[in-house]
Order: C-alpha cells, then sequence, then structure tokens
C-alpha cells in the first residue's frame, strides 16, 4: 500500500500513527531528508566504518609504496638529502588516500544498493522526487488490514491511497 502526502508534518504525523500500530514500513520517499523519518525508520549505515578503514589502508599502501621507491628500490642521494624524506610524502599520501577512500566508498555503496549502469529504475511514485511525499506500507505483515490502513492514512492528510 502507497499513501501519498503534500507535506512533511502530514507524513510525519501519519508516519508515527502507522508505526504505532505495528505495520512494516517498507520505505518513505522524500524529495529532501526529514529526520524523523530517518530515525524513526531505525536504519544505520556502517559505510562510514568502512571509509575509515580504507583511508588508513590507502594511506599506509601509499606510504608504504612511496617508500619502497624511494628508499629501498631506486635510492638516489643528490644534495645531502636523506633517503628517508618523510615529510615530502606527507602532500601525495593526503591526495591519495582522499582518492581511494571516495573511490572505494563509491564502489561499497553502488554493490550495497545493487546500483549498476542499465538497472531498470523501481520508482513507488514518480512525484516523490518532485513536491510529494510517499509512504510504502509492506502488505504481508500480519496487522495489516487494507482498510483500517487506509483510513488512518486518509484521517492522517494523505492525498491519495493506493
Amino acid at each position: 500500500m502507497t499513501g501519498v502526502f503534500d507535506n512533511e508534518f502530514d507524513l510525519v504525523k501519519a508516519f508515527e500513527k502507522v508505526k504505532a500500530s505495528g505495520v512494516q514500513i517498507e520505505e518513505v520517499y522524500t524529495p529532501y531528508p526529514i529526520h524523523e523519518i530517518l530515525e524513526g525508520m531505525g536504519k544505520k549505515t556502517r559505510i562510514t566504518h568502512a571509509a575509515f578503514f580504507y583511508g588508513l589502508f590507502g594511506a599506509l599502501a601509499v606510504l608504504g609504496g612511496m617508500y619502497y621507491a624511494a628508499v629501498i628500490s631506486w635510492p638516489l642521494n643528490f644534495g645531502g638529502k636523506p633517503f628517508n624524506t618523510f615529510p615530502s610524502f606527507l602532500v601525495v599520501t593526503i591526495v591519495a588516500t582522499i582518492l581511494i577512500i571516495t573511490l572505494a566508498t563509491l564502489f561499497t555503496f553502488s554493490a550495497r544498493a545493487q546500483i549498476f549502469p542499465g538497472k531498470a529504475a523501481k520508482i513507488a511514485d514518480p512525484r516523490a522526487t518532485d513536491n510529494k511525499f510517499v509512504i510504502v506500507i509492506n502488505s504481508e505483515t500480519p496487522e495489516f488490514e487494507a482498510t483500517s490502513l487506509e483510513k488512518l492514512l486518509k484521517e492522517n492528510g494523505a492525498s491519495e491511497v493506493y
């Protein structure tokens, strides 16, 4: 079942009522983030943890590669420069680490969200990206009663229920 709302206040009110009734809310689509909905859905992301480890291992790999190239594999002594000039590695390490974090996190997000080129988009309501707020309710939960749920959504400001 899908409910379409004209404003976020009615959506939040209906979201709380539906959640209190015990019916499982599958997804909520909004044109912009609404913090009450994000917290109410209870879904937490761990992508920040993954990005931290990508950065840590990326920085170690870049530093290790530059150290190997400049000190072990091809040491050049010119102008009295020591073999391990660590400060000269820092700028390249920072820039390469940012690149590694960005690409690895993008790949992780795309794989986790199952987004790939050529995938057909599954859109609950095409107006959800324009100016409407859409709540999609799982109709397979035991607490689901179509008539009472439709009435609940209409009473709380839904402009359409289908």
